[in-house]
């Protein structure tokens, strides 16, 4: 029986959610890195990123190749950097559209205080 596409792409998005893994996908955008370098940067225990790095393997979004005792992880495909730049894009807006209602807020909660501070004033 065929997974329906809507199933395929929550399993794929489920495959991304897990920091570690979004972190050595960003790491990999710029080009092949050895693991001792992504755990330099990642800063966890080796079983736990290997682990990660499995997850992504077996999923197809990451290739490894060893040389010698130096295992390097590159990007499958140049598609998963465009799929990290969109994200930030769209938690840019997100974060854009909240500043805009927190200052919003902020206004309202300042015009709520100063109306506050003038009733107070008025009363004996």
């Amino acid at each position: 029986m065929q997974v329906p596409l809507y199933q395929a792409k929550a399993d794929f998005f489920r495959m991304l959610g897990h920091p570690v893994r979004i972190r050595v996908l960003e790491l990999l955008q710029h080009g092949p890195v050895p693991v001792r370098e992504l755990l330099a940067d990642i800063e966890i225990e080796p079983s736990s990123l290997s682990q990660q790095l499995a997850v992504l393997r077996r999923s197809g979004i990451v290739v490894s190749v060893r040389e010698g005792s130096t295992v390097t992880y590159a990007l499958a495909g140049g598609d998963v950097a465009e799929l990290l730049r969109a994200a930030r894009r769209i938690l840019t807006e997100l974060l854009d559209g909240q500043n805009v209602l927190l200052a919003e807020l902020r206004q309202a909660d300042a015009s709520t205080g100063a109306v506050a501070a003038n009733n107070r004033a008025q009363w004996p």
